[in-house]
This record gives structure tokens, C-alpha cells and sequence, in this order.
């Protein structure tokens, strides 16, 4: 247990960063001292869950309490391989429906409700930026996703789905086809690491289109009759970002600005190969050929994850959010590849 917290080291970076916080100066650079106040908050729980856990284990009885013991410490020891610069922090996770027509805008939904439950179960707090709906209804009145930016907060999100980016294929008996025919649809997963607003990013307000427009739902139908909804253009490099979900015109662009950062965050990372794999990893086409992971429904069941060689044939259960054994095997398999 103490090698999976790694405590000793936790308790004297503990000790620095409270004598840090006693410094009469320590409030000047107040960006400075909200991260490490932050760090100070993050290392106290943790070495309070060691406490925990500890006392926990000295009073495990029954074999129901034991295995569940040992799935904490298993959850634990993972973030042993997250040792990235992002891994501990929140992630920006985006799908774009692929190859595939109504059926691909069906699956990047169907992904969409995947993710959110496998956040769920995690305890991550999940919020759509932004959705662009995409034409006709699916099985259980499911709307179709053109694209979906999904904020996720928690302790590790960006360590343990950053290994979820790349394209996600799906092979079943389309709901949209009147003579039932076996379809393959595509959607790709893109997951970025949230971050503050970094020096060498400089965004200038003349390099910047600001417009706002009416927060709507499935089928245009509005949810709000004013104009809260803030889409970015940042014209030196075309990238456009949008936020919806606050009531405020205000908070929705501080929102699109901060996806705008990362996203430029991204680009800049992306000049350098060797921080490519880092953050976002080799850009693909969304289309046959260049999947991580295959879902099929018909002619079998079968979830294979083509990196790992992960399998299982419950299907239904992946697509409720059973993502661990998947995403646990990936962790694993990259931290020995980079070490």
C-alpha cells in the first residue's frame, strides 16, 4: 500500500508546499497560489485515503469486504502508471460521427451515453459544452449526434480516458435500413487535457470571431429564447469552438475560451512530434481501417479493443460503461511501451 501511494514522497511534498503557503508574499501571484493550494487540499486527501484504507484493512472480516478492498487498491495502484503532466487533472472528451450517415450520427450518440455512464460509475462529474444534432430518430427515440464536447471532472479523468482517443467502429443491423441490412459506422473520440491558460498560448482579441445564437435542442427546437450560446472562430488558424450549457451569454464564452486554449494548446503540442502521443496522438481519417476498437452486434457479439487484443462478448454491458477492463489494459500495456 505504501508503494501504490507512494507516501513518503506525498507527506514531504506536503511539507514543502504548507511552508510555501506560511511565506508572507504567498498570496502575490494569486494564479500561483490557488495551484498550490490546490496541490495542498489534493495530497491531504490522499494521505487521508491511505489512513483509511489502513485502518480499513486491519479490520477486513468477511471475504464480500475483502474483494472489495481489493478493488480500492487496485483503482489505486493504476494511477501508479499515470504519471503523465496532465494525468491527474479534468479532460475535454469530444466524438464527431464518421463514415456511416445517420447510422455513424446514431453511434457517436450511443458512445456519447457510454462515456457519460462510465463516468458515472467513476464518480466524475460529466457536462455537455456543446452538441450539433444530426438528422433522424434511432432505436428508443435516441437523436443523432453530428458532434458532442463533453467536460469531465474528476481526480485522474484525463489519465484514464486519454487512451479512449482514436476511432471507434461499430458493425450491426441498421435501424434505419428498411430491408435490414448489416451496416459499419464510424465515429471518432478525441480526449484533451483541461488546462489553465498556458504562457506561450497568446490569443489576440483581433484574431478572434465572436457570435452568439439561440441554445437549442433536437430537431432546433429552442431552449432558450436568447442569444447564451457563444461560437469562437480563431481566424489565423480556423478553429472553432462553441459552448452552450450555462443560462449566461457570459460563462458560455469564458467556457469557449478556455476549450479555445486547449485546443490551440493542442496544435502548438502537435509541431513538436514527440508531445504528439502525449496529448492527443496521430491524427486519423474516421473510417475503416484506422479503429482502436470494434463493437458487433451481428454476425456475433464481440467488443475487440485492436491495440490490447481485449475482448468480451458482452456487448450491451461495454456500452452501459463496463469500459475498465478495456481502458485498465491499455494503461497498462502504454506504461511499459514508454518505459
Amino acid at each position: 500500500m505504501r508503494t501504490v501511494f507512494d507516501l513518503e514522497n506525498k507527506k514531504r511534498k506536503l511539507k514543502e508546499l504548507e511552508k510555501e503557503i506560511q511565506k508572507p508574499d504567498f498570496w502575490k501571484d494569486k494564479e500561483e497560489a490557488i495551484k498550490i493550494s490546490q496541490e495542498i487540499a489534493q495530497l491531504r486527501g490522499e494521505i487521508a485515503e491511505f489512513d483509511e484504507l489502513k485502518k480499513e484493512l486491519s479490520s477486513l472480516k468477511k471475504e464480500k469486504k475483502v474483494k472489495e478492498f481489493e478493488k480500492k487498491l487496485k483503482q489505486k495502484e493504476l494511477q501508479v502508471f499515470l504519471s503523465g503532466k496532465y494525468d491527474k487533472g479534468n479532460a475535454i472528451l469530444s466524438i464527431y460521427a464518421g463514415a456511416g450517415g445517420v447510422d455513424a450520427q446514431d453511434w457517436a450518440t450511443l458512445l456519447l451515453r457510454m462515456y457519460e455512464r462510465y463516468c458515472q460509475q467513476k464518480g466524475f462529474k460529466t457536462t455537455i459544452l456543446h452538441q450539433s444534432f444530426g438528422e433522424g430518430i434511432g432505436p428508443e427515440g435516441r437523436i443523432g449526434t453530428k458532434s458532442v464536447v463533453l467536460e469531465i471532472k474528476g481526480n485522474f479523468a484525463y489519465g484514464f480516458l486519454k487512451g479512449e482517443s482514436g476511432v471507434h467502429r461499430l458493425v450491426r443491423i441498421s435501424p434505419f435500413s428498411p430491408k435490414s441490412l448489416r451496416h459499419t459506422s464510424f465515429a471518432l473520440v478525441e480526449v484533451l487535457p483541461e488546462i489553465e491558460k498556458a504562457e506561450e498560448i497568446k490569443i489576440r482579441p483581433e484574431d478572434l470571431k465572436i457570435e452568439t445564437f439561440r441554445a437549442t435542442g433536437p430537431g432546433g427546437r429552442y431552449r432558450d429564447h436568447r442569444e447564451t450560446a457563444v461560437r469562437i472562430t480563431h481566424l489565423p488558424t480556423k478553429i472553432t469552438v462553441s459552448c452552450q450549457s450555462e443560462r449566461l451569454q457570459g460563462l458560455n464564452k469564458e467556457k469557449a475560451m478556455k476549450l479555445l486554449y486547449i485546443k490551440l494548446f493542442d496544435l502548438r503540442k502537435k509541431e513538436k512530434e514527440k508531445e504528439i502521443a502525449k496529448i492527443k496522438g496521430k491524427a486519423v481519417d474516421i473510417s475503416w481501417g484506422n479503429q482502436i476498437r470494434s463493437y458487433i452486434f451481428h454476425p456475433y457479439k464481440l467488443v475487440k479493443d485492436l491495440r490490447t487484443n481485449v475482448e468480451t462478448s458482452d456487448v450491451e454491458g461495454v456500452l452501459d460503461g463496463k469500459l475498465d477492463k478495456f481502458i485498465e489494459t491499455e494503461i497498462k500495456t502504454t506504461n511499459k511501451i514508454t518505459n
